[in-house]
């Protein structure tokens, strides 16, 4: 039998259910696991064996009585550090948030605690998130678990290095700006960035009420090796929590059985260069919808590069507010970040303000049409593979143009996307992006699902350290 390590999220649940396994040896397997390869990647920054062995214990005495279990039920998973999680700080990754103790779980903690998951470490990010690359100035620098010299992808990246490394079957991130999806194509995970309103998010510290490009364009979601992890802890986070306003009590839709769609490709993103083995795979995994016998055809969105900037501008009216708080907590490179990004930016204006969410309107209609006709969207996730350290310190608009354009449209319309890997590009994996309207989860899910059958795992794996 494989390490227990090795094993998916759901395996390991049912490994516990009917007694092929104990929570005790699950959890004591992963932390093992984190002993092993952490030191090569710095992905986990905190651990929580204590807790976590008590309560896998607590977990085992369960099984013992015959009581219903979660779906997670004794499972190990991991949680981003600026999620908040009680008896663990929300650092945010910086310094001076190092010893912020939330009084009460996230709503996505809780939930996934109520499904019996058990959290066993915290995982690196960027400065408050607001970078595709994780280097911490509080915990410095995350390692690809494929290539040492490349990122792991951000915001999300100790999350993703630690799931494809074995750390963790199952974590918890969020996404702005691909936060979910940048490190699933990194390190060769799959995801999903929920439409906004299907996943509840809220924090119990200061400050608790969320900027209007947070309310409009950032989820919580979960991440993991398989895309059914993926879409049962979907199932467990979703639906409305008081804590957040803007969550919904909506229906998901998924694929019929036996349904077959119309497939728009979009190999080659319109707004900037795509590495050609990027375009190949995605070209690949609309061949093997096509086998499942899906309509598949090649489509240029609408309002493509438009919705890229409309991202940047939404995002940049909030920053230019939050500058000055930034500026006195985050690390040197992350104000570096910032400052390409807002420097470069055209003054924010009411009225430019107002036609930043008359754009959003237009694309979000148009979009619309689109899916009406084609109800999935498959494209690159990133047009490039990951990057070498601290390239994205560069030009931001030269990456955000040739690396990060397929994740923005998603963010701005409010979309659920799947992310799954198929094929490699510089020796790299590649992320697939499956995109579809408002509340179509999980029939993104579904057929991500499909490209996943016509691929071959590329996690969980040993770091490549030279």
């Amino acid at each position: 039998m494989s390490d227990l390590w090795q094993h998916s999220a759901l395996e390991l649940a049912a490994m516990i259910r009917d007694g092929r396994a104990t929570s005790r040896s699950v959890i004591e397997a992963h932390l093992e696991r984190i002993d092993a390869v952490n030191g090569d990647l710095n992905a986990v920054v905190r651990r929580l064996d204590e807790s976590a062995l008590a309560a896998a214990d607590d977990a085992d005495a369960a099984v013992e009585r015959g009581d219903d279990l979660g779906v997670f039920h004794g499972v190990p998973i991991t949680v981003k550090e600026n999620i908040d999680l009680v008896g663990s700080p929300t650092t945010q990754a910086v310094v001076a948030l190092a010893d912020a103790m939330p009084p009460l779980d996230a709503p996505v903690t809780e939930r996934m605690k109520a499904a019996g998951a058990i959290p066993i470490a915290r995982t690196n990010l960027p400065d408050f998130g607001l970078r595709v690359h994780t280097d911490s100035s509080l915990h410095g620098l995350t390692r690809n678990p494929h290539h040492p010299g490349r990122t792991a992808g951000g915001s999300s990246g100790g999350e993703a290095a630690s799931i494809a490394s074995g750390m963790s079957p199952l974590g918890l991130g969020n996404d702005i700006g691909g936060s979910l999806r940048n490190p699933a194509h990194c390190c060769g995970i799959a995801s999903i960035k929920p439409s906004v309103g299907v996943v509840p998010g809220a924090t119990s510290l200061p400050p608790e009420e969320r900027a209007l490009s947070w309310q409009q364009m950032a989820v919580e979601g979960p991440m993991a090796r398989r895309i059914a992890d993926v879409r049962a802890a979907l199932g467990v986070l979703r639906g409305p929590d008081l804590r957040d306003p803007t969550s919904l009590p909506v229906t998901l839709t998924g694929l019929g059985r036996g349904e077959h769609l119309r497939v728009a490709v979009v190999a080659e993103p319109p707004g900037g260069a795509t590495h050609p083995e990027i375009a190949a795979a995605v070209r690949s995994a609309g061949d093997a919808l096509s086998d499942a016998g899906h309509d598949v055809v090649e489509v240029t969105p609408p309002m493509y590069e438009e919705t890229v900037e409309l991202w940047s501008g939404l995002l940049v009216q909030d920053l230019v507010v939050t500058r000055p708080m930034l500026d006195m907590v985050m690390g040197d490179e992350a104000k570096t970040i910032i400052a390409n990004l807002l420097d470069t930016a055209p003054e924010m204006t009411i009225d430019l303000a107002y036609m930043i969410q008359a754009g959003r309107s237009m694309a979000m209609r148009l979009w619309s049409a689109l899916f009406a006709e084609h109800p999935i969207v498959l494209s690159p996730t990133w047009a490039m593979p990951a990057f070498e350290h601290g390239a994205d310190l560069g030009d931001g608009e030269q990456l955000i143009r040739d690396t990060l354009r397929p994740v923005l449209p998603m963010n701005l319309l409010g979309l659920p996307a799947a992310v799954v890997p198929h094929g490699t590009a510089d020796g790299l994996p590649v992320g697939i992006q499956v995109a579809g309207d408002r509340f179509t989860d999980l029939r993104c899910l579904d057929v991500a699902e499909q490209i996943e059958a016509a691929s071959s795992p590329v996690t969980p794996i040993d770091p490549v350290t030279a």
